[in-house]
């Protein structure tokens, strides 16, 4: 074989190899991001169910109103007050579990948050919070949604593993500092939170294991934002500042 005839054979090999490594690139970006879509779908049809649940249980209350001031209205004729007031405790616990906990000036953001705490009120999870959306927020309201459902996924399910109900917590701040989004999630935890090359793993099981550490990761690196993600025994911490 002559020299050209081997430079050309090379440069088609170089070309096919070239086209090959496109094909392939771009199978996995295509395989990477329908795995992207069917997580952040599977995630927002979790979300939407949780606040579907809320207003399911306040439409019951609201339809039980009637026997609930019928009946109380009968403990007064009957001079049972110790009763009255029995009844009235067990329909404040009640109220308890689907009061909306904060108003954060974001609906999306409302909803979002919303029902993840009535979650963790459920689990026996005691609850400090604090939270304000800024209007003129720049950042996508289903970025912010991903980030706040995945960091109180991740809390709830640290929290829960603790045995003594005291011990259970969960601290949200969320606030605007110098045209920056802060958000702050601090939760109990057992023991201390593993590191694998420097990051945190989840101890989530399934198709989706550690999936939404990254989800966060990415959604951060999106907007130019910062992450700070600390554990000490039996506590968990994730500092964000989003710029917008």
């Amino acid at each position: 074989m002559s020299r050209e005839s081997l430079l050309i054979t090379i440069g088609i090999i170089l070309i096919l190899i070239a086209i090959i490594f496109f094909i392939i690139k771009y199978i996995i970006s295509k395989l990477v991001d329908r795995r992207i879509a069917n997580y952040q779908e599977d995630l927002i049809t979790k979300h939407y169910n949780e606040v579907e649940n809320i207003y399911r249980q306040m439409r019951g209350w609201k339809h039980d109103y009637h026997n609930h001031i019928q009946t109380m209205k009968a403990y007064i004729s009957l001079g049972k007050y110790e009763d009255i007031e029995e009844y009235l405790n067990d329909l404040d616990r009640d109220l308890t579990e689907i009061d909306t906990v904060l108003k954060t000036g974001n609906i999306m953001v409302d909803a979002i948050l919303n029902s993840k705490l009535s979650i963790a009120i459920n689990q026996n999870i005691n609850i400090n919070a604090k939270a304000k959306v800024p209007e003129n927020i720049q950042i996508s309201e289903v970025d912010l949604c991903v980030i706040i459902g995945n960091l109180m996924d991740n809390a709830i399910e640290a929290a829960i593993k603790l045995e003594n109900l005291d011990d259970r917590f969960i601290r949200i701040y969320i606030r605007e500092i110098k045209s920056q989004l802060y958000i702050s999630i601090t939760n109990s935890a057992k023991g201390k939170a593993k590191k694998v090359n420097m990051r945190y793993i989840s101890t989530k099981l399934g198709k989706n294991h550690g999936f939404g550490l990254k989800r966060v990761d990415r959604i951060v690196s999106k907007y130019d934002g910062f992450i700070n993600r600390q554990s000490e025994e039996g506590v968990f911490a994730t500092e964000i500042i989003l710029p917008f």
